[in-house]
């Protein structure tokens, strides 16, 4: 064969074109090449941490609240992976615990309210115009036919009957004391780490044993399993996480793909200041019980620095999934916060308990190496029931075999594809309950209705709807009920066909002994029922 000039110039530009295309193989590319085995997944979650208790902007732009948290890991997470603006829970701990783990909403499994450590008490307070709702007082079971519990197949359970090992690292919450949900063992984790059916700590302080002893009995909130911790200056959130990635060490070296739900106790209540932090904050000028929940929120951030470095060191970061959530909005009632009441997730309104914005909505981070775009943000929205399909789809399991109706969808399609927006989805929060003895914005006997741009709002004991346009008005300032007549009771037949499809429970008036009315029941509600 005859070697030309013109031949080396075509080599030389075929070999330049192999080259380059090489080069621009996106990284998504490479790593759906290169991988085939299944992803490690963590499910980092916070407890009563608001959209806003971030340094990480969740609106169009940065907040004074913003501006007010160091949260430096938390940034790094949303340049590394995907931020969903409009992501939700439900308004209190537990159900939206439960939701995650089942994939199915408050109204179908009935545990509306969070769970007592006590067996069979129901934590409702008592209302002067309205009856306790029936509920599943006593959380999510993996056992059929325990009285007052939801019987379903738990996320854990079934990523551990692919091959998973499954770790709980945290808070628990999904059932009430002396029950088989209370225990994660129970409900298919491998290890357990400081889970109970407690619902916060009753101290962060390792010297204190991270307990508060009654009449010189440990406290009822006291957290298990950290012995080896107490009389030491280790924070509950260091504590936490370090046995969660001690927990790693074994399925890491035997190359098997784990589930880590790593579900820290901050930034719930009580309120104390982590000693590492707090004093940039009480120097920044606020007032001591805001400067110690921000000194939790950056104890919490440093958890998922040290999480983020450990992958990097064992060399799997590009092959861990994490999903950075919290459990419902930000606490918000005084005098449990320092300032002025229901403002401390402005300009959402109100805070947890409530079905308004500041009750529901809540930062939302997934990495998805070399498959969620890095550093980018979607407006879809997502609930926290939808992490059960979307987990199980990127663990690659095929045809899951659970008993339980499933309301969460995947959302793996937006996670490849931020723009795709389904504008018909249709979200639910329903919390028949008072949850304190205060008054507040909509955080008693409310639930709520999202579809597209437009938020319906129904307040049980006053028997109003009310109509919110969230795109132009996501403060809820607006009550549009009386201007949109149209649109409230095309939302209100749809919100009560909801309702009515899941078994909803409904207030019964103490007066009449009668239920309260569907939200299309309602004048300006009513509609081709």
């Amino acid at each position: 064969m005859m070697v030309t000039n013109n031949s080396i110039k075509v080599l030389k530009a075929l070999f330049t074109w192999v080259g380059s295309a090489f080069f621009c193989i996106s990284p998504g590319m490479l790593f759906a090449q290169a991988k085939t085995g299944r992803p490690n997944i963590v499910v980092f979650l916070v407890d009563d941490m608001g959209w806003q208790d971030t340094s990480v902007p969740f609106w169009s732009r940065k907040t004074e609240l913003n501006k007010r948290y160091r949260t430096p890991h938390m940034e790094q997470l949303a340049r590394e992976g995907l931020k969903f603006t409009n992501g939700y829970a439900f308004p209190v701990c537990t159900p939206s615990r439960v939701s995650l783990i089942t994939g199915v909403n408050p109204a179908r499994h009935h545990i509306t309210h969070w769970t007592s450590p006590n067996p069979d008490t129901n934590t409702d307070y008592a209302d002067t115009t309205l009856n306790f709702v029936p509920w599943n007082i006593q959380g999510m079971s993996p056992v059929a036919d325990i009285p007052n519990t939801y019987h379903a197949t738990a996320l854990p359970a079934l990523l551990k009957n692919e091959g998973y090992f499954t770790v709980l690292s945290g808070k628990a919450h999904f059932g009430s004391g002396g029950t088989p949900g209370a225990d994660p063992i129970n409900l298919g984790f491998d290890v357990n780490i400081a889970g109970s059916s407690i619902g916060h700590p009753a101290s962060y302080y390792g010297e204190q044993n991270y307990d508060k002893p009654v009449n010189g009995k440990p406290n009822r909130n006291a957290v298990p399993g950290l012995e080896a911790y107490h009389g030491t200056s280790t924070f509950l959130t260091d504590a936490i996480t370090t046995e969660a990635l001690k927990a790693l060490e074994a399925p890491i070296q035997k190359k098997q793909p784990f589930f880590l739900y790593l579900s820290h106790y901050a930034v719930h209540t009580p309120i104390t200041p982590d000693p590492r932090y707090v004093d940039r904050y009480l120097k920044a000028g606020l007032d001591t019980i805001e400067a110690n929940y921000a000194s939790l929120v950056e104890g919490m951030d440093k958890s998922l620095g040290d999480l983020m470095t450990f992958l990097k060191t064992k060399k799997i970061s590009g092959e861990t999934v994490i999903f950075f959530v919290s459990d419902n909005g930000g606490l918000s009632t005084p005098p449990l916060r320092g300032g002025k009441g229901y403002t401390h997730n402005l300009p959402l309104r109100a805070g947890k308990g409530s079905v308004y914005e500041g009750g529901i909505r809540v930062p939302l981070l997934v990495k998805w190496p070399g498959i969620a775009p890095a550093g980018k943000e979607t407006s879809t929205p997502v609930i926290i029931e939808d992490l059960f399909p979307t987990i199980l789809e990127i663990a690659q399991v095929r045809n899951p075999k659970f008993i339980q109706p499933l309301d969460g969808r995947s959302f793996t399609a937006t996670l490849r594809k931020p723009d795709v927006h389904d504008g018909s989805r249709e979200f639910l929060w329903h919390h028949p309950h008072r949850w304190i003895p205060a008054e507040g914005p909509n955080i008693h006997w409310s639930s709520a209705f999202r579809k597209g741009d437009w938020k319906l709002v129904y307040d049980y004991r006053a028997r109003k709807l009310e109509l919110y346009n969230l795109r132009e008005d996501i403060g809820e300032n607006h009550n549009l009920a009386a201007r949109h007549p149209e649109k409230t009771r095309e939302l209100a037949v749809q919100f009560t066909r909801r309702l009515k499809e899941m078994g909803a429970q409904r207030p019964v008036w103490k007066s009449t002994g009668q239920p309260v009315s569907w939200p299309d029941e309602l004048p300006g509600g009513a509609a081709g029922k």
